[in-house]
């Protein structure tokens, strides 16, 4: 049995990720389908004019550009606060630093709901609902605990000796940030905005609350297609959420491999 024991927990294990990415992997058939409605390709045929619509279509091409560039603008905010909070705790390294980080993480316990109820009253009395300002603004607080996270498993490697000897040795805070601890965080960096983008990409609850006309996102537009008018350009567009996906984790998945193999043949 104890033979048997970890080829048992790999099978298991795939078993259960086959079984939570089937829903996922039926999109793509449909996707392909040559028919105008959500069905299977009828006599084998396949074709690609949905992922044209999805590509040259002005209304999916307008909520395409506008989730990336919202995105982009909230993963360089999470990476920025994220990072310089998960720095900041590691230097207190105490109670209170504890209690404070488990606040920041707060928008990854909270039930989307809940957070959506928030943010739409808090940003009625700002005046931030349906504009890109307020929208870039809760995805960033909803991806900075990610890099949270990321950064202060990079950081818990690190020695506090070397900032005190940096700073002993006549460089600035920001120059110890910038050359000493920065080069040595920044494979959690680049993990942390990568669940950040996935985060503001994919996110649809709280977008659905604090939007409503000009801010017109790719998972809001999936959304409204699914209550409104079913077709076969949603299944392809949640291929492409789905490929897009994959291609970033198993990008830098790859990434963290051969980092660890070149540390390896430093070593």
């Amino acid at each position: 049995m104890s033979r048997l024991r970890w080829p048992l927990l790999v099978a298991g294990t795939w078993a259960v990720l086959l079984y939570l990415m089937l829903p996922t992997l039926v999109a793509v058939p449909v996707s392909l389908t040559d028919n105008r409605y959500l069905s299977l390709p009828s006599h084998g045929v396949l074709s690609l004019r949905h992922y044209g619509t999805f590509f040259t279509d002005p209304v999916w091409q307008s909520a395409i550009l506008q989730s990336l560039g919202i995105g982009l603008a909230a993963t360089a905010l999470a990476v920025t606060l994220g990072g310089l909070a998960a720095i900041g705790l590691w230097r207190l390294s105490s109670g209170l630093a504890e209690s404070v980080r488990m606040l920041a993480l707060a928008p990854m316990i909270v039930p989307p709901l809940v957070s959506a109820l928030a943010f739409y009253r808090l940003f009625a009395a700002w005046g931030l609902l349906d504009t890109i300002a307020g929208v870039v603004i809760a995805h960033t607080l909803l991806a900075a605990p990610f890099v949270l996270i990321t950064v202060s498993a990079a950081l818990a490697n690190i020695d506090l000796r070397q900032e005190q000897a940096s700073r002993s040795l006549g460089a600035s805070g920001a120059q110890t940030i910038r050359l000493v601890i920065l080069p040595q965080i920044l494979p959690g960096l680049v993990t942390g905005a990568v669940f950040a983008f996935l985060t503001s990409w994919d996110e649809i609850i709280v977008t659905l609350f604090i939007a409503v006309r000009d801010v017109y996102t790719l998972p809001r537009k999936m959304w409204d297609g699914i209550n409104e008018n079913l077709e076969p350009t949603i299944a392809a567009a949640a291929t492409v959420l789905f490929v897009l996906t994959l291609l970033l984790i198993g990008g830098q998945a790859l990434r963290e491999a051969w980092r660890k193999d070149g540390a390896k043949d430093i070593a």
